[in-house]
């Protein structure tokens, strides 16, 4: 049979890649039994980065059950490093998963903000957040504080970080330890920053900007990984294992999206290959900025601005190919029940993040109205959009075990999840301070966390479906700022477009 040219007769392969994309753009009935609820997902996934805040607490904190902690953070090194976000179960502040963080979240509003609604303003708060750290992190020329925190001795314990008596030892690059990879990374938050708040806080939004060039051409200048300048602080943890020749590319995209300079858009066209642009493009996350450059750039293209990004499009058009189910790429899999799967821990990590960046070619290639060809097939905007949704609604809870992945969204989600604050009972019901080996029994423990760490979006199932929901599985049930970012950017749409 043939549809749209396509011929499939005596292809088999190519006949079940058609069928299974065919059957994603049918209505599909959910697993759960009842529609997804996109406006209180998105309520709940924003919220849980007032779980994750480090620092004074402000007054309008909606997660009750945290306090202050970390006051102190910087004092050793006589810098004020106070506020920020804990990245995910333990009581560090990682720089460079924080800016990818701030980062994805400064998109999500970038492109979907008019959908968020009431929100939004909630949105704004958790990039400020960030920001006002990320500022205190570069407030000194030719340095940059990366990691507040020892890893080693804060996994030795499990305790609440208004407790933490763990080394809050202060991690810094500089010109003779560089480290162009979180420092391009942190560029690339700072511009993708300064557009959120340039019509909301203009001198904000310019000290943004210009933190931004000046961390940009720090990271440029100097350049280096900052695992190989901080291996023992920062590996097995965050280390660089992608190089740092992404986030040159991807900081110099933002900044040329920030402000229009023709110097940003010379770099790119100019270091396209020596910063191997076309590696790895259906990559994306805090250590692989490759797919992510791609999408961000090629928006020039589709929008007739810009023929000299031509082969970012090409990289983009190749990302979006290599993730159509049915086609087989060795890197990119779906499970059993459709969950995009990655090997390696915290699989939600790609989940969120490839599903980001598919419903925001979506609507770039709408706008123009284009097409992917792929082979002897092609994928419309509509069949992204599917795919994206069909990922958020498996996070949602249409999915074998029936189970959402976020916490406090539906009717059955994880209870113990690998999070010491949520684990540990709060300031509020226990007082007296937990010790750094008190903590355990409540790590071992059988019993559901005592503190709902809403919105909380865990690292989810493994390749075949199955879901330990338990603390020592730390790749299962960790929840980490970097899965929801990019999630709230996909609720906001459908919660509008549902």
């Amino acid at each position: 049979m043939a549809r749209n040219g396509l011929v499939l007769e005596g292809n088999v392969p190519l006949l079940r890649a058609f069928l299974f994309l065919l059957l994603l753009l049918l209505p599909q009935p959910s697993i759960s039994g009842y529609r997804q609820d996109y406006h209180d997902a998105l309520h709940k996934c924003i919220l849980f980065f007032e779980g994750q805040r480090s620092g004074r607490l402000p007054p309008d904190q909606r997660l009750r059950w945290r306090r202050n902690s970390a006051l102190h953070d910087g004092a050793s090194a006589g810098v004020d490093l106070t506020g920020g976000y804990y990245d995910a179960g333990d009581n560090i502040k990682f720089g460079f998963p924080m800016a990818f963080t701030t980062t994805l979240l400064s998109w999500s509003i970038i492109d979907f903000g008019r959908n968020m609604g009431p929100e939004l303003g909630n949105t704004v708060k958790a990039v400020k957040w960030a920001t006002d750290y990320l500022l205190k992190a570069t407030a000194k020329p030719g340095v940059i504080y990366v990691q507040v925190g020892d890893a080693y001795s804060d996994h030795n314990c499990w305790e609440r970080p208004e407790d933490m008596d763990t080394l809050r030892t202060v991690y810094k690059i500089d010109r003779a330890h560089p480290g162009s990879d979180v420092a391009g990374e942190t560029a690339a938050a700072l511009a993708a920053a300064s557009i959120v708040f340039r019509s909301r806080d203009p001198a904000y939004s310019r000290l943004l900007l210009n933190r931004a060039v000046r961390v940009f051409e720090f990271a440029d200048r100097y350049r280096g990984a900052y695992s190989n300048s901080l291996h023992s602080a920062v590996c097995p943890f965050y280390c660089d294992v992608n190089g740092y020749q992404d986030e040159l590319l991807w900081g110099a995209a933002w900044l040329h999206k920030a402000s229009r300079r023709r110097a940003y858009r010379e770099y790119i066209v100019r270091n396209e290959v020596v910063l191997r642009a076309g590696d790895t493009i259906n990559e994306f996350g805090w250590d692989n900025k490759h797919a992510g450059i791609n999408v961000l750039i090629s928006k020039e293209v589709l929008m007739g601005r810009a023929d000299y990004f031509e082969s970012f499009k090409q990289n983009a058009d190749g990302f979006i190919c290599s993730l159509l189910p049915g086609i087989s790429h060795p890197q990119v899999q779906y499970s059993p029940g459709g969950l995009i799967f990655k090997a390696g821990g915290s699989n939600m990590q790609h989940v969120t993040s490839l599903s980001f960046l598919l419903l925001a070619y979506s609507n770039y290639l709408r706008h123009a109205n284009k097409i992917v060809p792929c082979g002897e097939t092609s994928a419309s905007p509509a069949l992204l959009r599917q795919l994206a949704k069909r990922q958020v609604d498996y996070i949602l809870g249409d999915n074998p075990l029936g189970m959402s992945y976020m916490v406090g969204y539906g009717a059955r989600y994880p209870q113990r999840i690998h999070h010491r604050a949520s684990s540990l009972p709060s300031v509020q019901t226990h007082p007296a301070r937990i010790g750094c080996k008190a903590g355990s029994r409540y790590f071992l423990s059988p019993n559901p966390n005592p503190n709902l760490l809403v919105g909380a979006v865990v690292g989810g199932p493994n390749s075949s479906d199955a879901f330990p929901d338990s603390r020592p599985y730390f790749q299962e049930s960790e929840p980490t700022t970097y899965i929801n970012a990019p999630l709230v950017g996909l609720l906001a749409y459908f919660s509008a477009h549902s």
